[in-house]
């Protein structure tokens, strides 16, 4: 068990009808109340994180240096952190360090030329 996943005691007031629910639901399951707090808030963090809209706002917070990366990795994952971090380093114009394929060459052949409909003119 790493330090992160060591138990950190938490308290806070909740109403009373939410504990006796929650207290009628882990007698049903057997379950101590604690494992069904920590169910329900793992539960909610991975919706939330999934969800698009907690995703830009992650993004537009992290692009806007509100939040460190660090923080960006806790709460969308490293992938797509590490995805938003190349993302803002494209936006702040850093180049990445990427060398152009010498097997193909972009320019040869002829020039393709489309043609439009009067309708996309306008």
């Amino acid at each position: 068990m790493s330090a992160s996943d060591e138990p950190r005691r938490v308290h806070f007031q909740s109403p009373e009808y939410l504990v006796e629910r929650l207290d009628a639901i882990a007698d049903l399951f057997d379950k101590d109340r604690t494992d069904l707090l920590v169910e329900a808030i793992r539960e909610y963090i991975e919706d939330t994180a999934d969800s698009k809209t907690f995703q830009e706002l992650v993004a537009a917070q992290y692009y806007d240096n509100q939040i460190e990366f660090e923080t960006v990795k806790q709460l969308v994952g490293a992938e797509t952190a590490q995805r938003l971090r190349l993302l803002k380093a494209d936006l702040e114009g850093e180049p990445l360090d990427l060398t152009a394929p010498d097997d193909v060459d972009i320019y040869s052949g002829d020039a393709t030329t489309v043609a439009t409909d009067d309708a996309d003119e306008r």
